[in-house]
């Protein structure tokens, strides 16, 4: 069965990201000021991001840069981010930003795959950012910095910026939609990153499509504290806001304390955040301490949050969560704890059941297809042709369930499944009731495989509250908790193990791999030792 969006199919402008991202269809100024630094308060205008980046295209495509040439960014969030993403642009070029935290080796990985010709980076990054580019042949010519200061003999953006502005490049409907504009790197949690060849339709698209469902607009104050370097917050900060006209408080990176007070300083009433922040918002007390009574809305992706955990945070702050997903999003009007929402316009879904698992009614991989859904993995043509099924259909690894009044859900990742004496069990099920937990602050489950019964057990790795000791008592009453409310398969029968920190990707998704690692040196509530 083929689930099509209870929307109407909208028109997709066939132009650029640039000539979209910059038509202002709610008719703001040039004067207005649309982005915030939240840390050292600089100011940037729609007429100044418009100037900017007209101007930094001229410059680049002065030093060299061409259609289709790829423009890396290494860097945390800030304003000048903005104008380097447009810049390139609107130079015809694709943009591949970076984790700022990557390695030399990691970065180097992602110039080399993605080929890129220009960095730009922040000085905090020059040093793995100078050896990573020296490993991809890319001369120091051709690194620029972030800020108004030459370090070291690399010299600032700013000083490309100069009074020349350029008619940015234009495409015609069917190069919009087959022209990558951006190389997202995925986290490579299977194997090597891969680039995620992302098209200026694909933007478009999903902009438009998010327009029909969201209500924020150009009154609207957004925090903008998701990662640049992720789709994510590369689609709803650098250009959803932009188009929509509001201003937008940029952060560097996500510190509560500097969350909440850019919230309280700035009357941000609009968030688009990741899970581990609505956790940190619900559990950590220090919130009490401001006022964030103008946040009206929040709306959480790139992974999943369990219908507990937003009806436990509007519970504590009385602000509504709506999640959303690629291809799906709740309305402000129908919001529905834990749920993805319906499927955007111009999208169609399906559930697929997947060999060797028995799920339930309407549950199974969740593939997609509409014009927002990625053009495929670059350079790796086997990636992107197992990535899509015969129809065109996007295989996106996700369980998903649908219930009768055409609301989806993430279960989890398919490949994240535990498998426990022939049942399914889903960790994401397990961590949202271990968060309901009055001694849990965070919490992450994966399979420890018993060799003794040839079988994985659920074992739980658990982030404390202040103020609990970390006692055999607490184990065995949390493990207790799990059995009192789920079926006898999903207990935590390998036990809890407690951890200061869950290890997590920038986009809130938990490092599976890295306490699979751990957990193969530590034996404690283990059953089976062998």
């Amino acid at each position: 069965m083929i689930f099509k969006s209870k929307y109407s199919d909208i028109d997709i402008p066939g132009v650029g990201i640039y000539q979209y991202g910059t038509s202002n269809p709610n008719g703001i100024s040039n004067d207005k000021v649309i982005l915030i630094d939240g840390t050292t308060d600089k100011k940037v205008t729609f007429g100044e991001l418009k100037s900017d980046s007209k101007k930094l295209a001229a410059r680049l495509q002065a030093i060299g840069f061409k259609r289709g040439d790829v423009l890396a960014i290494c860097s945390h969030n800030q304003v000048d981010y903005y104008t380097v993403v447009f810049g390139a642009i609107a130079a015809g070029g694709i943009v591949s930003p970076s984790n700022p935290l990557y390695k030399v080796k990691e970065l180097a990985f992602q110039l080399i795959d993605s080929r890129a010709s220009i960095i730009f980076a922040h000085p905090n990054y020059l040093d793995t950012v100078e050896k990573a580019a020296e490993e991809a042949n890319i001369p120091k010519s051709k690194i620029f910095l972030f800020g108004e200061k030459e370090v070291r003999g690399f010299y600032p953006y700013c000083s490309l910026v100069g009074d020349h502005e350029i008619e940015p490049v234009s495409y015609t409907p069917e190069e919009a939609r087959t022209t990558t504009a951006f190389l997202c790197y995925s986290s490579g949690t299977v194997g090597k990153p891969k680039g995620v060849e992302t098209t200026h339709t694909n933007i478009v698209a999903n902009v438009a499509q998010i327009s029909i469902v969201d209500d924020s607009g150009e009154d609207d104050i957004f925090m903008g504290v998701l990662p640049f370097f992720h789709i994510y917050g590369l689609t709803v900060l650098v250009f959803y806001t932009v188009i929509k006209g509001g201003s937008t408080i940029v952060i560097p990176r996500f510190d509560l304390g500097t969350f909440c007070s850019c919230i309280q300083k700035y009357k941000i009433n609009y968030a688009h955040v990741v899970p581990p922040i609505i956790l940190a918002l619900t559990k950590n007390p220090i919130v009490k301490n401001y006022n964030i009574s103008s946040l009206k809305m929040m709306v959480s992706g790139a992974a999943p949050f369990g219908k507990e955990q937003s009806e436990e945070f509007y519970d504590i702050l009385k602000i509504p969560i709506k999640q959303g997903y690629v291809t799906h999003l709740n309305s402000s009007d129908n919001i529905v704890p834990g749920a993805i929402g319906d499927l955007l316009p111009n999208i169609e879904a399906k559930i697929v059941p997947i060999e060797g698992l028995e799920l339930g009614s309407n549950e199974g991989e969740l593939c997609v297809r509409g014009p927002n859904v990625m053009k495929g993995y670059y350079n790796n043509e086997e990636a992107t042709k197992a990535s899509f099924d015969e129809d065109g259909f996007f295989r996106t690894g996700d369980i998903a369930r649908v219930d009768e009044n055409m609301n989806f859900f993430i279960v989890d990742r398919v490949k994240e499944l535990i498998k426990y004496m022939g049942y399914q069990v889903a960790p994401a099920e397990l961590e949202s009731i271990l968060l309901t937990h009055p001694a849990v602050a965070d919490a992450a489950v994966i399979g420890y495989y018993s060799t003794q019964h040839l079988t994985e057990y659920p074992t739980a790795y658990i982030v404390t509250k202040p103020g609990h000791e970390k006692t055999s008592h607490l184990k065995s009453g949390i493990q207790k908790y799990i059995s009192d409310r789920v079926t006898p398969h999903k207990k935590l029968r390998g036990g809890v193990l407690f951890i200061d920190q869950i290890p997590k990707n920038p986009s809130g998704k938990i490092l599976r791999r890295i306490l699979r690692e751990r957990l193969k040196t530590e034996f404690d509530c283990l059953p089976d030792k062998s």
